[in-house]
This record gives C-alpha cells, sequence and structure tokens, in this order.
C-alpha cells in the first residue's frame, strides 16, 4: 500500500523567503509610525507567538505598540494587507517541478499531509493556491495552536490522515526540530536540501533533490530509507 508522505511547506515546497518577509515588515513599519529595524527584530523576536497566537492584524498592533506607535485601524488593516499580499506570493512561487512531484505522488495513491509552523496569514493563502488541491490534510500551527517539534502536531496529521505515525514518510528541511520530532513519534525522516541546507547535522538518509521522492517510494523497504546513518540519496 503507498505510504502517506507528509510534508512541510518553507525551505522544502517553497523558497523561505527570508529576506523579503524582513522587507515586507520594513514596509508595515513606515505605515504604522515605528522604524523598520525595530519592527523587523520585534517580529523575529516573537516568533514563537505569532506562529501559535496572533493574527495579523493583532501582531502588528502589540508589536507598533511596544515600539511606542498608535496605530489606527485604517493603517493596521494597510500594514496587514501587505503581509498578506507577501504570503500569497511566497505560495504561488512554487516550481512546476515541484507540483509535479506532488500529482506523481497523488497519481500513485500516496495520501498527502502538510505541517507547517506559520503564521496566519499562510493559512489564510492556503485554500487559494495551487498547491492545496494537491493535499489531503493541510495543518498549520496559527490554526491548531501547536507547533514543530511538539510530537502533538505530527500525530494530529496522522490521524487526520486516518493513519498511525509510523506508516508517515515526513519530508522537510529541518527548520525548528521538525526531523527529530517526526522521528519521535515513529515517521520515517528524510531531510531535504533542495532549498536550503538547514539541518546539516542531522544524522538520517537525506533526499538532495525533490524529484527522486516518488522513484524512492517506489522501491521495496530498504536502509537507505529506514537507517538513521548519515546517508545521501541522489
Amino acid at each position: 500500500m503507498p505510504r502517506p508522505v507528509i510534508f512541510d511547506l518553507f525551505h522544502t515546497l517553497v523558497e523561505g523567503a527570508d529576506q523579503e518577509r524582513d522587507r515586507v515588515v520594513g514596509e508595515m513599519a513606515l505605515i504604522v509610525g515605528v522604524a523598520p529595524a525595530a519592527l523587523v527584530a520585534a517580529y523575529h523576536a516573537s516568533w514563537r507567538d505569532r506562529l501559535v497566537r496572533w493574527d495579523v492584524e493583532e501582531t502588528v498592533r502589540l508589536l507598533a505598540g511596544r515600539l511606542g506607535g498608535a496605530p489606527t485601524d485604517d493603517q493596521v488593516t494597510r500594514a496587514g494587507h501587505l503581509r498578506r499580499a507577501l504570503a500569497r506570493r511566497v505560495l504561488d512561487s512554487v516550481s512546476a517541478a515541484t507540483l509535479g512531484v506532488l500529482d506523481a505522488l497523488r497519481a500513485e495513491r500516496h495520501p498527502l499531509a502538510l505541517i507547517s509552523n506559520a503564521t496566519s496569514e499562510t493559512a489564510e493563502a492556503w485554500p487559494g493556491s495551487r498547491l492545496a488541491r494537491r493535499f489531503d490534510v493541510a495543518i498549520f500551527s496559527s490554526e491548531v495552536r501547536l507547533a514543530k517539534p511538539d510530537p502533538a502536531i505530527f500525530k494530529l496529521a496522522a490521524e487526520r490522515l486516518g493513519v498511525v505515525p509510523t506508516e508517515c514518510v515526513y519530508v522537510g528541511d529541518g527548520a525548528d526540530g521538525e526531523l527529530a520530532g517526526a522521528a519521535a513519534v515513529g515517521m520515517t525522516v528524510l531531510r531535504t536540501t533542495e532549498h536550503n541546507d538547514t539541518d546539516p547535522s542531522w544524522g538520517g538518509p537525506m533526499l538532495a533533490a525533490l524529484g527522486d521522492l516518488p522513484a524512492l517510494l517506489r522501491e521495496p523497504a530498504g536502509p537507505h530509507l529506514a537507517s538513521t546513518s548519515d546517508s545521501q540519496i541522489r
């Protein structure tokens, strides 16, 4: 039976766009009347709250207030529009090659899920993206109030797929300790480096190109997939 595959989003299916995010936050700062560098720093420092607690407007209002700003409702709304537009652009940046990999997996009847540590604007933009219709389950930290590497978020994805974690393959770049989190619940873990070499210390199998995944999953289970030794799949 085809194995369920669970993907990370940023730096796995799409580029992380970290510099673009900082640029947009700088523009948001000018709208709400605070220093761009200060708001960028506040965004970085508040990442955990933004992943599991605050929506876009709440984030803008709270962080601007902490920096001495007093933005109007209109300013907060305008700043939020910039952040939402960025989320749509990042999701739209998915390559045809990546979409082709997902289509190949679906054609071979692999159940597909996504787990993303993502703020609310990404979750809002997801249903309109080209990625969304290719997944059976999508879990965003901002919606479930859980974030990787919490084992509960991995178990939730498996539960929503109707399988147990040990049946699943998890594919991610390794940000936020996600590889160890997936392994801790018994998932087979593949670290991908196509977009970013995020966790070079990870000792398990490495997938250099996402395009190799469908053929890899067709092979009988072998030590190259189940092993925790340092190996690279090309």
